[in-house]
């Protein structure tokens, strides 16, 4: 059985935990809790890591940018569904207060995530996987998602993963690409494209600046 591992360090950022299942032109999404983005120590490393907490360690704790922060962890059972490292979190502590500053202008918008029905309420649209990067990785509105695809329905142990980011922020972000559509494989050599109509569906309902 795996050691739980001891890391403590400063966040740099909170975003939804969220992993998506795709079959063909069908998907669907379980929220698992909030991905923390820790610059500081994992067991004897120094570096930057990742971190999933639950949806009621954060509605304890309210994370956000700059607070200090440290527990023990296990690392993830299967790194193809999951985006962090370390989950399953025990003696998870703040042990440091953020500082008070006037924050910038966002984008990114680096507050206090909200709980996950928000996200789920607000829809999300693609976001391409540079511009998250460069972009997107501080802000809470940003979501890198462990996507698990079932390739063919009448033989569901054909499966095949990767990750996709997306941004469930304001439609009228400045930093915002969507990038190329996204392909979906499905059976015999099918594929399926994700056209641009299924993220305005999904975000139709919010004006550009909510």
């Amino acid at each position: 059985m795996a050691e739980k591992i001891a890391w403590n360090g400063v966040l740099i950022s909170v975003q939804p935990r969220i992993r998506l299942s795709r079959s063909f032109d069908q998907r669907s999404h379980t929220y698992l809790g909030y991905t923390l983005r820790v610059r500081g120590c994992i067991g004897t490393e120094e570096r930057e890591f990742l971190v999933g907490v639950g949806a009621g360690a954060h509605a304890k704790h309210h994370f956000r940018s700059g607070d200090t922060v440290s527990g023990d962890a296990l690392p993830v059972a299967d790194p193809r569904l999951e985006t962090v490292e370390l989950y399953k979190i025990s003696n998870l502590k703040v042990t440091g207060h953020r500082e008070v500053e006037e924050e910038t202008q966002p984008p990114p918008w680096r507050g206090v995530p909200p709980p996950l029905p928000v996200y789920r309420e607000r829809g999300h649209r693609r976001l391409a996987a540079r511009t998250y990067q460069e972009k997107c990785t501080s802000c809470m509105w940003g979501c890198k998602m462990a996507v698990e695809m079932i390739v063919d329905q009448w033989n569901p142990s054909l499966r095949r993963y990767r990750t996709e980011t997306f941004c469930y922020g304001p439609r009228s972000c400045s930093f915002y690409k969507s990038g190329p559509a996204r392909r979906v494989p499905g059976r015999h050599g099918m594929t399926y494209t994700e056209e641009d109509w299924v993220d305005d569906e999904a975000t139709s309902h919010r004006g550009l600046d909510e």
